[in-house]
């Protein structure tokens, strides 16, 4: 297992190379990326299918093309781990196309490009939902090795927590750089964490916005009650200024 295998090389895919680098060769594929990076090999999509252990960092909306593409190719004795920030859907699409010798675990590491240089923290879901080849454990104590807490969580649990933390949070810092929040001279520092929640936030991809509204099915509840609760304000607010 020296060789360790990355499909998609954007900005969270570098996270996981450094990650993975204290331990192993990363190879990665990603047909958008064509430079070196530290001591990462780029190579075909082919070769990359000939680790017993690939890690696919793609989008979610790109998840099921990519999987449904590589399936037919995967070697034996070969483990899949996704790092979507939902669970559920990629469950859903390991299923519908991984063939029965090909395992899975499915992981959602909770930081990302910019939280992951603070170093504070840094936890991770892992779940065993396939680990036909008795992986999940020795995974796990490599990433704990790294500094990272491990919590073992189903797909179901984790995306009913995750769409009212992750999801909620970039839905607020969505809404603040829509309403157009600044800066000013006399911040308070509550207002200063709302903006750096903004800028943490909108510094990700709006695909990745989209997806995670998109393909959690447990945010549309999270935004529902979000819309009952500034009624309820502005409820609230309508009364005491009618007094």
């Amino acid at each position: 297992m020296n060789q360790i295998g990355i499909i998609g090389f954007g900005r969270f895919g570098k996270v996981l190379a450094r990650i993975l680098q204290k331990g192993f060769n990363v190879i990665a594929y990603d047909p958008n990326f064509h430079d070196q990076y530290e001591c990462v090999k780029t190579t075909t999509l082919d070769l990359l299918l000939e680790a017993k252990t690939i890690f696919v960092c793609v989008p979610i909306s790109q998840l099921e093309s990519v999987i449904k593409k590589i399936s037919p190719n995967l070697s034996d004795d070969t483990t899949i781990i996704d790092v979507c920030s939902v669970k559920l859907y990629p469950k859903k699409v390991m299923e519908k196309y991984l063939p029965k010798n090909i395992g899975y675990i499915a992981t959602h590491p909770l930081f990302g490009p910019d939280s992951f240089n603070l170093n504070k923290n840094l936890k991770m879901t892992m779940y065993a939902e396939k680990d036909i080849y008795k992986v999940y454990n020795f995974w796990k104590e490599f990433f704990s090795g790294q500094g990272i807490e491990i919590i073992n969580m189903n797909p179901q649990v984790h995306d009913k927590l995750a769409a009212n933390s992750q999801g909620l949070t970039h839905f607020i810092g969505r809404t603040l750089m829509n309403f157009g929040a600044k800066r000013t001279n006399i911040d308070t520092e509550g207002y200063r964490n709302l903006l750096n929640l903004m800028e943490q936030t909108c510094n990700d991809t709006q695909q990745l916005y989209n997806d995670l509204q998109k393909y959690n099915p447990y945010t549309k509840k999270m935004i529902n009650s979000i819309n009952q609760a500034v009624n309820s304000q502005m409820q609230s607010l309508e009364e005491i200024n009618g007094k």
